[in-house]
């Protein structure tokens, strides 16, 4: 089992930036892809960004060149670090750890969620 705390959320005006952590704990070790993901109002829930064991990043077009995601191995932590915030970024970001991931056993476990809100 993994357990995952998130924070970093709040309300920040356009153009600002905050960054989000996902600490983990539990059977960290066994987790191989972490991603971040979000659910704006009236809207689908959609991935934002990832990152596997190996470090490979990558995330959707409309937050490429603003959001960046990381791992620090050592506090078992992702970040998404989002810079110039726009409006429609206002979601609730989730963390998503996930153990075998190309496996038919594939196992998500999901954060809390943490509101991020871009208002001015």
């Amino acid at each position: 089992q993994v357990q995952l705390v998130e924070s970093g959320g709040g309300l920040v005006q356009p153009g600002g930036s905050l960054r989000l952590s996902c600490a983990a704990s539990g059977s960290v070790f066994r987790i191989d892809f972490w991603a971040w993901h979000r659910r704006a109002p009236g809207k689908r829930r959609e991935i934002v960004a990832a990152i596997t064991s190996d470090g490979s990043t990558n995330s959707i077009d409309s937050v490429k060149g603003r959001f960046t995601i990381s791992r620090d191995n050592a506090k078992n932590t992702v970040y998404l670090q989002m810079n110039s915030l726009k409006l429609e970024d206002t979601a609730v970001y989730y963390c998503v750890a996930v153990e075998g991931y190309s496996s038919p056993s594939r196992r998500n476990y999901w954060g809390q969620g943490t509101q991020v809100t871009v208002s001015s």
